[in-house]
């Protein structure tokens, strides 16, 4: 195998198979790949302002109004804070050229940012739980009112950084933007749970009412928070990608006219959006190995959308140690 730079200079990657760089397709695929970045840069920046400023107002307006579903709230909002600033500083890494040392770039920071976004959010729930526990034996009377002005504005706040980045990123195919999103939408429900406990304790005096709202904004943060843990760590481990079904991947490639076999057959995610194929083929000694290397490539791309692939073209005569199947 030989290395050869991108055209594109953005990073070492490219798409080879056989000795042979197939950097069209490749260029084309992380030409989008990097524009999303750059577009979810500015929601998620958009998202930070606006969370930060509000995370201060019902901090303060949690202590002023005695409120622990307020206080929740701006607690898990700052800790949107510091996702939102990791998610930004995810993108600006991953944004960063491959070197001799790393020649898959940053791209993986992104996916360690959305775990250390999903453990945050772990934290904070059990923190609302535990102090949720003391409240339920003892409420505190609540300032109802402040309370429910200070949520609406709140609420107003998360659904304008939601907007933002549905708008300007790519919430469903990118693992980093998705828990910067559930952080936000989090907040949002949090705020929605702090307005009807408001209503409920203004209306009957019923303060029991502020533990058990954030009780459960803390059970659907740490629902969001498994998803993104447990799909970081599917990434982290080279897991196949859940949108692409290997055996089917392998079937499709033994169907190619002049395959025997495939072997060594691997498929895993760099980043969110960015999968990788090595596998090797067992042709004919007869066949034409440059045939069956093209078609190979033009069917994962047009049937699986994997354009980073390295197929190693072999005869039955070929010895290896042994393979991973």
């Amino acid at each position: 195998m030989h290395d050869h730079k991108s055209h594109d200079h953005n990073h070492g990657q490219h798409n080879h198979a056989h000795g042979h760089s197939h950097s069209h397709a490749h260029g084309h695929h992380h030409g989008d790949h990097h524009s999303a970045r750059s577009g979810s840069k500015k929601g998620i920046l958009i998202a930070l302002l606006i969370t930060a400023s509000i995370a201060v107002l019902e901090f303060f307006g949690g202590l002023i109004t005695n409120s622990l579903a307020l206080l929740s709230d701006s607690g898990h909002m700052l800790s949107d804070t510091s996702s939102l600033v990791l998610s930004l500083l995810a993108i600006w890494f991953a944004a960063r050229p491959a070197s001799a040392r790393r020649s898959f770039g940053f791209y993986r920071i992104e996916i360690l940012a959305a775990l250390l976004n999903g453990i945050t959010l772990f934290v904070i729930a059990g923190f609302i739980i535990w102090e949720a526990y003391g409240r339920f034996f003892d409420p505190p009377a609540v300032s109802s009112g402040p309370m429910m002005l200070i949520a609406f504005i709140g609420l107003a706040a998360n659904l304008a950084s939601a907007w933002a980045l549905l708008k300007k990123g790519d919430v469903k195919g990118n693992i980093n933007y998705r828990s910067a999103y559930l952080h936000v939408l989090g907040d949002a429900l949090g705020s929605v749970g702090a307005i009807i406990g408001g209503i409920v304790m203004w209306a009957f005096g019923w303060y029991v009412f502020d533990p058990i709202v954030s009780v459960l904004v803390a059970l659907l943060i740490l629902k969001g928070a498994w998803g993104v843990i447990s799909q970081s760590l599917h990434v982290l481990m080279e897991g196949v990608p859940d949108a692409i079904d290997r055996d089917l991947v392998k079937e499709r490639l033994e169907r190619i006219n002049g395959v025997q076999d495939v072997h060594d057959l691997h498929i895993w995610s760099i980043t969110s959006g960015m999968d990788s194929l090595s596998c090797h083929l067992i042709i004919g000694e007869q066949e034409n190995q440059q045939r069956v290397l093209q078609e190979a490539i033009s069917m994962l791309e047009e049937h699986f959308q994997i354009t980073h692939v390295t197929i190693q073209i072999e005869t039955p005569l070929i010895r290896h140690s042994a393979l991973l199947v």
